[in-house]
């Protein structure tokens, strides 16, 4: 395993790079508070490594990690943490309601995923999921606060990225620890002043605007300092980046919408939403090369089309229903 990349914010906050991928596509946060740490976000099982090694190099024990908080099951977010759990032998893992029973008996969990991405892809970014016993995961509902030594984070229900996602308001650093729902900020986007750039995840299967544009007006009615996302950690300027999410779902509804009766509608709502990220970053200034840009879009374009075709046509079967 290579050295752990660690980055250091206020108020005992840490980006842990999980090595998915490629570097610093994927964090795991850590939160240290007068000698008690919680993980937000665990990344996968290849991930567990480099956590324990953040633990080491910050001189916290195993033993004062008392909460493992996942904002969603999503396998990038949550693939490790059976694995780390096993580590941690004083941890609660906290979890939407939704998402608890999947960390308990993990089979339909991987069986999802599979189907997402294929078994080869699945066989070598994720790996066998290992349960966590039902007694360690608590379920946490709308607006619940657990505190971690005297801090409170309040856990607010955000549905849109996923049904089973938590927004966590740390009151103490008066930031959120966001998950996926307020969006993909990969630093290498970022233009030369240091502004990052934006764009909301739509993955299968549970993607919904109305929903997304809710949470991410709910994230934003907080004010916070900071908000961290585990595609990549912290990003401030909220009402900018929140204007800019708003307006990039309405844009990717009005593609899927476009395409509503194409063949092959997926490839054709893929290529749409590149064109239009890549006009976005122009716009933004980012300034990289083509084929750097391409690596880094490829992915997300693939499973965003992915989840606003699988939106589409779950509308679609309710209008039938309504019928």
């Amino acid at each position: 395993m290579s050295d752990v990349t660690l980055d250091s914010y206020a108020r005992g906050i840490y980006a842990i790079d999980t090595d998915y991928v490629r570097p610093r596509l994927d964090a795991s946060h850590l939160v240290v508070r007068n000698g008690h740490a919680a993980f937000v976000d665990c990344g996968t099982n290849h991930s567990v490594p480099y956590l324990l090694a953040a633990l080491k190099a910050l001189e916290v024990a195993p033993e004062a990690v008392d909460y493992l908080f996942l904002t969603h099951i999503h396998l990038d977010h949550a693939g490790g943490a059976g694995r780390l759990m096993e580590a941690l032998p004083h941890a609660t893992c906290v979890v939407h309601p939704k998402g608890a029973p999947h960390l308990s008996d993990t089979g339909q969990l991987e069986a999802g995923t599979r189907a997402t991405y294929g078994n080869q892809v699945y066989d070598t970014l994720y790996g066998e999921l290992v349960p966590i016993p039902a007694e360690r995961i608590r379920s946490v509902e709308d607006g619940e606060t657990i505190r971690l030594d005297d801090s409170p984070f309040r856990f607010l229900h955000t549905p849109g990225h996923a049904l089973h996602h938590v927004a966590i308001h740390d009151e103490t650093a008066k930031s959120v620890f966001a998950g996926d729902i307020f969006g993909i900020a990969y630093r290498v986007f970022d233009n030369p002043a240091g502004e990052p750039f934006i764009f909301p995840a739509t993955t299968p299967t549970q993607f919904d605007p109305d929903q997304m544009h809710a949470s991410i007006d709910r994230i934003t009615a907080l004010s916070p300092r900071a908000v961290f996302l585990t595609h990549y950690s912290r990003v401030t300027d909220i009402e900018r980046l929140a204007a800019d999410l708003h307006a990039c779902v309405d844009r990717y509804v009005e593609i899927a919408r476009e395409h509503e009766n194409d063949e092959d509608a997926r490839n054709r709502i893929r290529h749409a939403l590149h064109d239009y990220l890549a006009g976005r970053l122009e716009e933004h200034g980012t300034q990289i090369e083509a084929e750097t840009r391409e690596t880094w879009l490829e992915m997300d374009m693939n499973l965003n089309a992915a989840g606003l075709l699988a939106w589409r046509e779950r509308l679609a079967r309710q209008r039938e229903r309504a019928q």
